[in-house]
């Protein structure tokens, strides 16, 4: 009997171990409210409403499209996707030309796409923009 109990416990110990894992995997499920997206731009042009909603010198922060829009001069912009390359999660804010991850701290140049701090080392995807009768249109073939 004395081996019973000990095997009872390696069982409860693999069953907990498993248990966690399977916490870990839904903790970086695409499927999380952490803001992520299975396709971190957008696959269909994606009205943005009025260009000049857009500071010149600044940038504007699209959550519910997940874009951020910066406009270096006037008529010029430039878009990314909001989606942070390091976990997926959403940039929560912008403070002047630099996005910020709210998950693990990630900052990012929205003017040019930058990773600024870690974790994150790769730059957001630029996604195409243009301004058309004073409104703005992202996406393929904007």
């Amino acid at each position: 009997m004395s081996g019973q109990p000990a095997a009872r416990r390696t069982v409860l110990k693999g069953a907990a171990l498993a248990g966690a894992a399977g916490l870990g995997v839904a903790a970086c499920s695409t499927d999380s409210k952490l803001g992520h997206a299975e396709n971190p731009t957008p696959t269909a042009p994606v009205d943005l409403g009025s260009a000049d909603a857009v500071p010149v010198g600044g940038a504007k922060l699209y959550r519910e499209q997940r874009l951020v829009v910066s406009c270096p001069a006037k008529g010029q912009y430039k878009a990314f996707s909001a989606q942070c390359t390091h976990a997926g999660c959403l940039i929560d804010k912008v403070e002047g030309t630099e996005g910020n991850c709210p998950c693990h701290g990630s900052r990012f140049d929205v003017t040019t796409g930058k990773a600024l701090r870690g974790p994150a080392t790769v730059p957001l995807p630029e996604v195409p923009i243009k301004a058309e009768g004073g409104k703005l249109v992202a996406g393929p073939e904007a």
